[in-house]
């Protein structure tokens, strides 16, 4: 199950959409024109157009049962005392002192460009059902890092 907002929920049903109304008929497109081509057992254009469908049909696969297994939460309902998923938290590391901030998310929507981290990653985990104030131990991969949680929101 994916927990997600109404807003990544709404972005994965776009992605779907594009990826059956534009993507599909290219791939299609694409292999009928490298079958046009002539001899199919040397026709490396085709074995690529063949792979690329396959890998697309994956994706809308993949697609098709996170929308399917989709539990849209109303982060305006949740307690702001506690981390949870969808929590975006204020935190600082105890030994530099540097500042950031990460919104727990499903798997699905995380990008840490975006300050989005899965609800799966050490550091989530770590984190969930702490309160502002605590100092959390968290073992990552390079070694174990001290955070103070200063803020718990929840943004749409």
């Amino acid at each position: 199950m994916a927990y997600m907002t109404q807003k990544g929920y709404d972005k994965l049903v776009a992605d779907l959409q594009k990826l059956e109304t534009i993507e599909r008929p290219a791939a299609s497109a694409a292999i009928a024109e490298a079958r046009d081509k002539g001899d199919l057992s040397e026709n490396a254009e085709y074995d690529a157009a063949k792979e690329a469908q396959a890998k697309l049909e994956g994706r809308i696969a993949v697609l098709k049962q996170t929308i399917r297994e989709a539990k849209i939460i109303d982060t305006k309902t949740l307690d702001t005392t506690t981390v949870n998923i969808l929590a975006t938290v204020g935190l600082k590391n105890v030994k530099n002192g540097m500042a950031m901030k990460y919104t727990i998310v499903s798997e699905t929507e995380a990008d840490l460009r975006a300050g989005k981290i899965s609800v799966g990653t050490p550091i989530a985990q770590g984190l969930l059902g702490r309160q502002v104030g605590d100092v959390c131990n968290i073992k990552v991969p390079q070694g174990t890092v001290e955070l103070e949680i200063t803020s718990i929101t929840y943004d749409e």
